[in-house]
């Protein structure tokens, strides 16, 4: 999506043109009480209603700029808004029009710097005063996904990297995060909500709650898998999630010695190791005993090669990895100037602004984490999640629902 800022004018403006007819004031869906001020920090709306009140309707060129360097998005979801959602005169009642505003802008997916102009308005003030709010935030959070999706990529040179935030954060902002991944460059993003405004479907391999629903059995879940997507979606790739019983070893070369044995060679498309960073695998237990100080907890380089090791040993070479959990652009970086063996990265929680812990005395991320712990009246669970009691719990009666 990105259009170099030292292309021609008339060049860069057939850009900004095509991407509007693709992006419809429609696609966005916005609410009608924006254009009331319904979203808007009051002291804008306020502003509004005094100049009106004084009898002054100021002609005004309002300037955006950015403290960071990064990637912009959120551009044709700004314009629209500014096309849709003008108020009206407040006193008066007089509508006005988008015709009345100059609107300049940068392209989706241009370079960022701080303190340079991404964004000038020019117009009657009282016609969108109000907006400040809303279009501020929404260049603020399309540009914050965008521009870490964009350090992912630039970290993983070149492999590819599943977007992996709907997890992370409210449902309702799915979609634009989804679109904003996809300006900052990534392939594929995990939900069909996340593609919907570029016309993709959410991909993925399988989960740890699919495991435990076969029984705690990888193979058992990972054929069933099989079954139904060459039956029902024959274009998904197979991929195995091994980590369930912390032996990503022992688990990958039984997935992939069972879908050889049923389906023959090649039909395993990857394995994905998701280990938790408070566990050392099984195969790396010895090595973290010898070696006390050294950090092998969670996904590390050793592990992936240790995978790798046993599926080229064993006739897998084109069996694939991928690893997620705790990924973000410094180890990513460090797992590539190393050449560990990734096929691909799964990047979530960190895309967002997440997992630096505290700032000033605010925490970066409230992440959740669910797991199945119980299966038809019997425990069963992922190694190190099992069931935890709280008596604090209420249970929701049907009386309540009514």
């Amino acid at each position: 999506m990105t259009m170099t800022v030292t292309a021609p004018p008339d060049v860069r403006s057939a850009v900004l043109a095509r991407g509007l007819r693709a992006h419809p004031a429609s696609l966005f869906q916005f609410d009608p009480r924006m254009a009331a001020g319904w979203y808007s920090d009051t002291y804008f709306v306020r502003t509004a209603r005094t100049l009106a009140h004084a009898g002054r309707d100021p002609v005004v060129t309002m300037q955006v700029f950015a403290k960071h360097d990064g990637v912009i998005a959120g551009v044709y979801e700004v314009v629209r808004m500014l096309q849709t959602q003008l108020a009206p005169h407040p006193v008066s009642g007089t509508q006005y029009d988008v015709s009345e505003l100059t609107i300049e802008t940068l392209l989706e997916g241009d370079p960022v710097r701080p303190w340079e102009t991404v964004l000038r308005i020019s117009g009657p003030y009282l016609s969108f005063a109000h907006l400040e709010t809303v279009y501020l935030g929404v260049l603020a959070r399309r540009t914050l996904v965008a521009s870490n999706v964009r350090r992912v990529l630039d970290a993983a040179a070149g492999k590819p990297v599943l977007y992996m935030g709907a997890r992370h954060d409210d449902w309702r902002v799915q979609t634009p995060d989804g679109y904003a991944a996809r300006v900052g460059g990534a392939g594929e993003v995990s939900s069909d909500a996340g593609g919907a405004w570029w016309g993709v479907r959410g991909v993925g391999t399988m989960p740890h709650s699919m495991i435990a629903s076969f029984g705690g059995d990888t193979v058992a879940a990972t054929l069933a898998f099989a079954r139904y997507v060459m039956s029902e979606e024959p274009e998904v790739k197979v991929a195995s999630l091994v980590d369930y019983d912390n032996d990503a070893v022992g688990t990958t070369l039984a997935v992939a010695r069972a879908m050889r044995d049923e389906f023959g060679p090649g039909r395993l498309w990857a394995v994905r190791i998701d280990t938790s960073e408070k566990l050392v695998d099984k195969a790396l237990a010895a090595r973290a005993a010898a070696n006390p100080n050294e950090q092998l907890n969670g996904v590390v380089p050793a592990l992936v090669e240790a995978v790798r090791k046993a599926l080229d040993a064993d006739g897998f070479r084109e069996v694939g990895i991928g690893v997620s959990g705790g990924f973000t652009p410094v180890k990513i970086a460090r797992f590539e100037a190393l050449g560990v063996p990734v096929t691909f990265y799964g990047v979530g929680s960190s895309l967002l602004g997440h997992n630096r812990g505290e700032a000033d005395g605010l925490v970066t991320s409230f992440d959740f984490t669910a797991d199945i712990v119980r299966v038809d009246g019997r425990e069963e669970s992922k190694i190190g999640r099992g069931e935890r009691a709280n008596p604090s719990l209420i249970r929701v009666t049907n009386d309540m629902l009514k």
